[in-house]
């Protein structure tokens, strides 16, 4: 049995917690500094409040881009409320539109291209536990990439790992655990493939 209370310092002296994160090995709130990203969530929590107090949608993309610390084009919109526990791994493109009431928990990164289009009430999920009880406060993380111009539905959710194709379309209430291939709908729990898009019928 792993003990969770394990020193990292001495096998990973030099990598930075953030980048422990993003590179998906375990990470554990005893490591040394895992205060970085206490206060990274601390900060983005109180940016978080004023972005839903936002009344309209050039100061929400003021305050998503402090907490994401990259500029929002002007060309996104952004409808509160949003909530993101982290923040600082997210990007996002030109041209996207994201509905009401999304969560992204990004500490594992999640990557939004241009032209993509998100429902209401969508979840994009890169964080997860180990199966082990004595291990499961640990954090394991994968990136999530929504690639151009796809489009996922009202109240999906994309779990950890997951890659949606571009043009996709991910059907409203799907939960996605593996990734979607470019110009694919896909739908149900677990998702599965419905149909390929025909660009000349569009």
């Amino acid at each position: 049995m792993k003990d969770p209370q394990h020193n990292t310092a001495a096998s990973l002296p030099e990598k930075d917690i953030f980048e422990r994160l993003k590179s998906g090995e375990a990470v554990y709130t005893t490591d040394p500094g895992y205060d970085k990203i206490n206060e990274t969530v601390a900060r983005t929590l109180r940016l978080s409040q004023q972005l839903n107090s936002s009344d309209n949608v050039k100061d929400v993309r003021h305050y998503l881009s402090e907490i994401t610390g990259n500029t929002i084009d002007d060309s996104t919109t952004v409808f509160p409320p949003f909530y993101t526990n982290f923040g600082k791994f997210t990007a996002i493109g030109k041209n996207v539109f994201i509905n009401h009431a999304c969560s992204f928990l990004d500490m594992g990164g999640i990557t939004v291209e241009d032209n993509v289009l998100i429902g209401p009430k969508v979840n994009l999920i890169t964080e997860n536990h180990p199966v082990n009880p004595d291990e499961r406060r640990a954090l394991v993380t994968k990136p999530i990439t929504i690639r151009k111009g796809a489009w996922i539905g009202a109240g999906a959710t994309v779990l950890p790992g997951v890659t949606v194709g571009e043009n996709a379309i991910v059907a409203a209430g799907a939960v996605v655990s593996k990734d979607v291939p470019a110009d694919t709908v896909v739908g149900g729990i677990p998702a599965k493939t419905i149909r390929k898009i025909n660009h000349e019928t569009i």
